[in-house]
């Protein structure tokens, strides 16, 4: 089980994502269509002011049952050791222990 701080950490980044989406997507629409330098410089110092914290690129997945963020699968949305228990288990629809 991760530390709860970590995923709740995560959770407030993907809530800061949701908040400043909208604002972030217009202000590079803006960036592309700028006609001068000095217009996109400053469309640029504003999407800087932006929280860290708001780009989506800084999100990371994590397992939905132990929060673990290394080997996550994401057609489960589950980390590598919950998919063998849950496929072990024949909770996972679709899904066997392969043999050869």
């Amino acid at each position: 089980m991760a530390k709860k701080s970590m995923v709740e950490r995560e959770l407030k980044r993907q809530r800061l994502v949701n908040k400043y989406a909208y604002k972030r997507a217009t202000l590079k629409e803006q960036m592309k269509v700028a006609s001068s330098l000095e217009e996109r410089l400053a469309l640029h110092r504003k999407l800087q002011q932006l929280p860290r914290n708001s780009a989506p690129v800084r999100l990371h997945n994590r397992c939905l049952l132990t929060g673990r963020p290394k080997g996550y699968y994401r057609d489960f949305g589950l980390s590598r050791h919950m998919v063998r228990e849950l496929a072990h288990q024949c909770v996972l629809p679709g899904v066997t222990k392969s043999s050869w």
